[in-house]
């Protein structure tokens, strides 16, 4: 029997940086189990640098990264989501388009690292610290039991994950 894919959307405002970065480690961390999605309700049109720098170590193919609105995964012909998860404030707070499939609902809440300012360096600093908390809590949810867990325990389950200090 084969295992289910998990299709895993990251909402954020930009889908620049934290959406970006989210949708590459489920991919990669996942190891096939997850496959990942990042979108923005008002996309800034590119992938930040700093971001790419941190994805790329992950071995997540680059030419996938692009910065998008959350109006193409609201569509009939989008690909079902099972789970969507903003990752800042913004976007938990707006008015978010029809998902077909009634995907499980999470907010987990990080610094905005496109906003640090500062040198070169002390920018990189705070996209690789950001990039660790993501990662801190992606590990807990690719870790879950999805296929023996209730749908209410699975909600509660990554609801927990966004309030859990990183």
């Amino acid at each position: 029997m084969t295992e289910k894919v998990y299709n895993v959307l990251f909402l954020c405002t930009g889908n620049s940086a934290r959406s970006v970065m989210a949708e590459a480690l489920v991919t990669t961390m996942g190891k096939g189990r997850f496959r990942g999605f990042s979108a923005g309700s008002h996309p800034g049109g590119s992938v930040n640098p700093f971001a790419i720098e941190q994805i790329e170590a992950t071995g997540y193919p680059l030419e996938k990264l692009r910065s998008k609105s959350w109006d193409e995964f609201g569509t009939t012909d989008a690909p079902h989501m099972d789970f969507i998860i903003t990752v800042c404030d913004n976007a938990a707070g707006e008015v978010c388009p029809y998902w077909p499939g009634h995907p499980l609902s999470a907010h987990w809440g990080f610094e905005d690292p496109a906003a640090a300012i500062g040198t070169d360096e002390e920018k990189r600093a705070v996209f690789h610290k950001v990039f660790r908390q993501i990662m801190t809590r992606m590990n807990v949810f690719v870790s879950l039991p999805l296929h023996m867990l209730e749908k209410n325990a699975i909600q509660h389950e990554i609801k927990a994950i966004g309030q859990s200090a990183v």
